[in-house]
């Protein structure tokens, strides 16, 4: 093996946390990790994670990465800087001083301020900030989790009037306790994590007091914003101690970076655990009027930021675990994908994912997961083939909301993400979207996207590499059919609609 300089790049997702170690420019894996993490469901439409749990699930990955370089030889020494990518929006609030989370991290599809959310929807309407933060007033970002928080939890209150509070995204808390914690650790996030909090002008990329005073939060819990690809400080222990975190970007960003996608233009959908897609608006700041968020891309240190519309969609993959988890339907992702296969069609099964309501492009937190069509003829077949169906129906969604937005229609639809590895899904994406859907024969395309933002600030990356080895997924229905189908899924959608929050946080 050559002496090739090496990126590390941390992915910190709402599912696993990996580290992966990259050839720089080439992209080809070296070494990697990942684990599995834990998600606590304790009440209905709460997601919750242990903080403690995700740092060091990443600490682990990082050792155990480092012993496979070691045993084949690679020095760390070729290490010239890591990337951080995380779940966005997600809500971590610690003790400065002791360093201990004062509660579970409140996660991103989390929607136990949807009561909160309400009441703000009627005194000053959806959109009421989305000139300053490009997004709705919703359960989905971190402000509002934050409101709950304040309320409710009194240890919160009390560290926030002694001034010992501190906030943060996952990434935040990942470079504060990995550059020293409680001994001179960072307080940073960058702008593409801090444009998903409610709280930061997007106009001037940094925290904006007249958000800040809207939901009543003190501002000295609040870390410093810095470009993604710059530095966020050294690692302060382990096995890469000393190596420098030189890029931090949101794991949708990060994966538009992966992608390439650094042109205005570009788009890129990502199916994961929720599933979002990214248009790159380049440095135009576009407020969409077809319920698509407004969000930063990426910025490089000295240099304007890219702007992107987004997509979100909350359940995706989540749809799969619930099958296997709660339901017990599957015992692998693996089966649900080769259950769909086995039936031509879901013979009128609807399945609507809404376990905490809708994201774009509805946002409606009173919606709830439904599943219409059954009949005595149903099968875990159907089942497994309608759950598929949902998140491609989504996706349509906010497809066409994006075409509205930005007047371009794709003919080609790049495509990343675990749930890509089925050929079935991405078949029926093809037909619904009634365009090709290409995949890359690259996985770990989000990870790869920190490693990029890293290697800029290392000065051994260059933006804008395309993958190659592409996959093209054709649509194989005609159009009477694709609208024939989206308009059940349409009524399948009115159904899920206009549940009391009131009364399911409190009776039921």
């Amino acid at each position: 093996m050559g002496e090739t300089d090496l990126i590390g790049s941390i992915d910190q997702g709402t599912s696993s946390s990996r580290v992966l170690i990259y050839e720089a420019q080439t992209g080809r894996v070296v070494a990697e990790h990942h684990i599995e993490v834990e998600q606590l469901f304790p009440h209905e439409s709460w997601v919750e994670q242990k903080p403690l749990a995700l740092l060091k699930s990443v600490e682990d990955c990082i050792e155990v990465v480092c012993d496979k370089l070691k045993e084949d030889g690679v020095s760390l020494d070729r290490i010239k800087g890591l990337g951080i990518t995380n779940q966005r929006e997600s809500t971590i609030v610690w003790d400065k001083v002791t360093g201990e989370p004062l509660n579970n991290s409140i996660v991103w599809c989390d929607a136990r301020n949807g009561v909160q959310v309400h009441k703000l929807h009627s005194m000053f309407g959806q959109n009421y900030l989305r000139e300053k933060c490009g997004l709705p007033i919703a359960t989905y970002f971190s402000a509002t989790k934050l409101v709950w928080l304040m309320d409710n939890n009194p240890q919160v209150k009390t560290a926030a009037e002694q001034d010992r509070l501190l906030f943060g995204t996952v990434d935040t808390w990942l470079i504060w306790n990995l550059t020293g914690g409680v001994k001179g650790g960072h307080h940073l996030t960058d702008v593409t994590n801090a444009s998903r909090t409610m709280l930061m002008n997007i106009n001037t990329l940094d925290w904006d007091n007249t958000l800040v005073e809207f939901f009543d939060l003190p501002s000295s819990i609040l870390p410093k914003i810095q470009p993604s690809s710059s530095d966020y400080g050294s690692l302060a222990s382990g096995s890469l101690a000393g190596k420098r975190i030189l890029g931090v970007v949101g794991d949708q960003q990060a994966a538009l970076l992966g992608q390439g996608c650094v042109s205005k233009g570009e788009a890129k959908n990502t199916y994961g655990t929720g599933c979002f897609m990214l248009y790159n608006t380049g440095p135009d700041i576009v407020h969409s009027t077809h319920g698509l968020l407004t969000t930063v891309a990426y910025q490089q240190e000295g240099h304007p930021a890219t702007y992107a519309l987004e997509g979100s969609v909350a359940v995706a993959g989540l749809a799969l675990r619930w099958l296997r988890d709660n339901m017990g339907m599957i015992k692998d992702f693996n089966e649900a994908f080769e259950l769909a296969n086995q039936v031509d069609k879901t013979d009128g099964v609807y399945f609507v994912p809404a376990f905490s309501g809708l994201f774009a492009p509805h946002w409606r937190s009173d919606a709830r997961g439904t599943l219409c069509g059954l009949t005595a003829h149903s099968t875990k077949q159907h089942i497994s083939r309608a759950v598929l169906e949902a998140v491609c129906f989504q996706v349509c969604e906010i497809f066409e909301a994006m075409k509205a937005d930005s007047g371009y229609e794709p003919k080609q639809f790049l495509v990343d993400g675990g749930m890509t590895r089925s050929d079935v899904l991405l078949q029926l994406q093809a037909n619904l979207l009634g365009a090709e859907v290409a995949k890359p024969a690259m996985k770990e395309i989000t990870a790869l996207g920190a490693a990029v933002a890293a290697g800029v600030t290392a000065g051994v990356w260059q933006l804008g590499t395309k993958m190659d080895n592409i996959t093209i997924f054709r649509p194989q229905i005609d159009e009477k059919e694709r609208a024939r189908k989206m308009k059940r899924w349409k009524m399948a959608v009115e159904r899920s609609l206009g549940w009391d929050l009131e009364a399911m946080s409190t009776a039921d």
